[in-house]
């Protein structure tokens, strides 16, 4: 089995703190862990908007670290703490990123009554094919 694990420069700290690796590539599919709206030194972001363009941020460093981009996305799968008040403001952000993707992605979104750190609103996990 061809696997290599994906850890952007800005994460390392993740793999030795929480034992998970934020990627893990297997041929041509990449398998992303959950991002959330946090910088590289852990800080939980303030605000929705603000905190929901990092996790699409952190993301795109998990994609560009394995050599894609959000073109590859197949599958997205987001965990919202209040879902309906988040879902509206999320989907515009969300555009900017995703919505020139012909044929777009998969998404699930669900609401989550907390996730791993206080203050955080969003988590976003993707899954990618990288051909060739």
């Amino acid at each position: 089995m061809d696997r290599h694990t994906i850890v952007p420069p800005t994460m390392r700290h993740i793999v030795e703190r929480f034992h998970y690796a934020p990627a893990v590539r297997i041929g041509p599919w990449i398998y992303c862990a959950g991002q959330v709206g946090r910088d590289a030194n852990m800080r939980v972001i303030e605000g929705l908007e603000a905190q929901i363009v990092q996790a699409f941020e952190n993301v795109r460093a998990v994609l560009s670290e394995a050599g894609a981009g959000f073109e590859h996305v197949y599958a997205m799968t987001t965990y919202h703490v209040d879902i309906h008040a988040q879902l509206e403001p999320f989907i515009v952000i969300k555009d900017r990123y995703v919505l020139r993707q012909n044929p777009p992605p998969t998404w699930t979104g669900l609401g989550v009554a907390a996730l791993s750190f206080p203050g955080q609103v969003v988590e976003i996990q993707v899954n990618a094919y990288l051909p060739g």
